[in-house]
C-alpha cells in the first residue's frame, strides 16, 4: 500500500523528438508523407519520379493537375458525340466542294455559250438544284437560267435575253468532262429597252416611249438640209414570224417651225402644207395673198371663182374680204406646196421656205422615214432546235417579248 503522499511521475517527453520520429521511416510510411506526396503518387511520370528522389518533398502543383483533369474530361466524351462532330465537318467539306464545282461548271458553260452563239460577252449562267455533284453524276440538271446582255439584232441591240431550261440532259465523259447538253424545253424573255433605242437610233435625236399595249410614240427632231424639223410618229408593234417583230409606222409628221407641216405620202392630206398659223398670216399679208392668187393653177385648187379673183386683184378691199374668209384659210391649208415648188419656187421663197429644204423634203418618203424609225428585230437562229416568240407587248421600259424553245442542243450533245 502506497503512502498517500506518494506522487506518480511520468518520464519527460520532448515534443520535438516526437516530430523527428515522424520522419524516421521510409517515404510514405507516415501519415504526413502520405499527405504531402499524394499528388506525386496520383500521376507519376519519369520526370516527377526523378525530382522526387532528389527532393524528399515539394508543394503540389494544382494548376498542372487541373489541366490533366480537364484533358481527361474531353477524352471521356461519348463516342456518339464524336461521330456527330465528324459528320458535321465532313458535310461542311462536301458542301464547299459542291459549291466550288458548281461555280466552275457555270463559268465553263458561260464560255461555251459565248463561243457557240457568237456573243459579244459571256452570258450569266445559274444552275439551280442541290447538290450539284449528284446532278452531274446523274447527267441531268434540274434547272439552268441563262441571261445574255446586249444581243445584236439587226439595227438594234436587245438589252437582255433571259431563258430558263429545265430537265437539261448532259453528254459527259465523266463528271470532269461535259461535251454538251440537250435542252428539251425552255422559256425566256426578251427586252428591247427604250433607253437603248434612244441611244442607238439617236442620230435623229428621237426618243421612244410606250403608249398602250402595242404602240410606241416617237418624238424628237430630224435634221434636214440644215433645219431641225420636229418629228412625230406612232409605231405599232406586231409579231413577224416565229423569231421577229415588226413595226408599222404611222402618223409621221415633220413640223417646219410654225410655217408648215410635211407628211410623207401621196394622199391629198399628205405632202407639204401650210400650218394654221401660217395660213392666217397669209390672209392678212396682201402682197403674199396677191402673189398666190395670180397663179391660175393655185386659184383652181383654192376653188375660188375667177370673177372674185379678178376683183380681188384690182381692189385691195375685195382682196382683204376674200382672204379673210374661213373658207380661204381652210383651202390654203389644203394646198400641197411640194407641187407648187416644182413650178413656182419663187412663190414658196416668198412664203418663207428655204429652197434647199424644199429639195430635200421629197426625198423623205414614207419608206425612208419608216426605216429610220423601225424597231423591228429578229432573234439569232439557234444551231439546232427551234426558238419562237409567243407574245409581244409594250411596257414602260421597252418592248418585252416572251419566247419558248424546244429540241435545242449545245456543244457535242447526243
Amino acid at each position: 500500500m502506497r503512502s498517500p503522499h506518494h506522487i506518480t511521475t511520468h518520464p519527460y517527453t520532448n515534443p520535438y523528438e516526437e516530430l523527428g520520429r515522424l520522419d524516421d521511416g521510409p517515404m510514405g510510411d507516415s501519415p504526413l508523407d502520405e499527405f504531402l506526396h499524394e499528388d506525386i503518387r496520383e500521376e507519376p511520370d519519369e520526370q516527377d519520379g526523378a525530382e522526387a528522389q532528389d527532393d524528399p518533398w515539394a508543394p503540389p502543383n494544382h494548376r498542372r493537375n487541373g489541366r490533366r483533369r480537364r484533358r481527361g474530361r474531353f477524352s471521356g466524351l461519348p463516342f456518339a458525340m464524336k461521330v456527330v462532330v465528324g459528320i458535321l465537318v465532313l458535310a461542311a467539306f462536301l458542301t464547299l466542294a459542291d459549291r466550288w464545282a458548281l461555280l466552275y461548271a457555270e463559268r465553263r458553260a458561260a464560255d461555251t455559250l459565248k463561243d457557240r452563239l457568237h456573243l459579244a460577252a459571256a452570258p450569266e449562267v445559274q444552275i439551280d438544284g442541290f447538290p450539284f455533284l449528284t446532278q452531274l453524276a446523274d447527267e441531268r440538271l434540274d434547272s439552268v437560267k441563262v441571261t445574255v446582255p446586249d444581243v445584236a439584232a439587226d439595227r438594234v441591240s436587245l438589252a437582255q435575253v433571259t431563258a430558263t431550261a429545265r430537265d437539261v440532259r448532259l453528254d459527259t465523259d465523266g463528271p470532269a468532262s461535259v461535251r454538251g447538253a440537250d435542252v428539251p424545253h425552255l422559256e425566256g424573255d426578251v427586252l428591247l429597252s427604250f433607253a437603248d433605242l434612244n441611244r442607238e437610233l439617236g442620230a435623229s435625236q428621237v426618243t421612244f416611249t410606250g403608249e398602250g399595249r402595242d404602240r410606241v410614240r416617237a418624238r424628237g427632231t430630224l435634221p434636214v438640209a440644215g433645219h431641225d424639223l420636229s418629228l412625230r410618229a406612232e409605231a405599232r408593234i406586231v409579231r413577224n414570224g416565229d423569231r421577229g417583230i415588226a413595226t408599222h409606222i404611222g402618223g409621221m409628221r415633220l413640223d417646219i417651225g410654225d410655217l408648215a407641216t410635211y407628211r410623207p405620202g401621196a394622199r391629198a392630206s399628205e405632202g407639204l402644207h401650210l400650218s394654221r398659223k401660217s395660213a392666217d398670216r397669209l390672209a392678212h399679208e396682201t402682197r403674199k395673198a396677191r402673189a398666190l392668187l395670180s397663179i391660175p393653177s393655185v386659184v383652181r385648187r383654192l376653188g375660188v371663182p375667177d370673177s372674185l379673183v379678178r376683183e380681188a386683184l384690182r381692189n385691195e378691199s375685195k382682196l382683204t374680204e376674200l382672204t379673210g374668209t374661213p373658207r380661204f384659210v381652210h383651202q390654203a391649208m389644203r394646198l400641197n406646196l411640194i407641187d407648187l415648188a416644182l413650178d413656182h419656187p419663187r412663190l414658196l421663197g416668198l412664203l418663207g421656205f428655204d429652197p434647199a429644204l424644199l429639195d430635200a423634203l421629197p426625198r423623205l418618203t414614207r419608206p425612208v422615214l419608216a426605216d429610220q424609225l423601225s424597231l423591228g428585230f429578229r432573234l439569232p437562229e439557234p444551231p439546232s432546235g427551234q426558238v419562237r416568240l409567243r407574245d409581244v407587248r409594250v411596257e414602260e421600259d421597252g418592248i418585252r417579248v416572251r419566247l419558248e424553245g424546244a429540241g435545242l442542243a449545245i456543244g457535242g450533245s447526243r
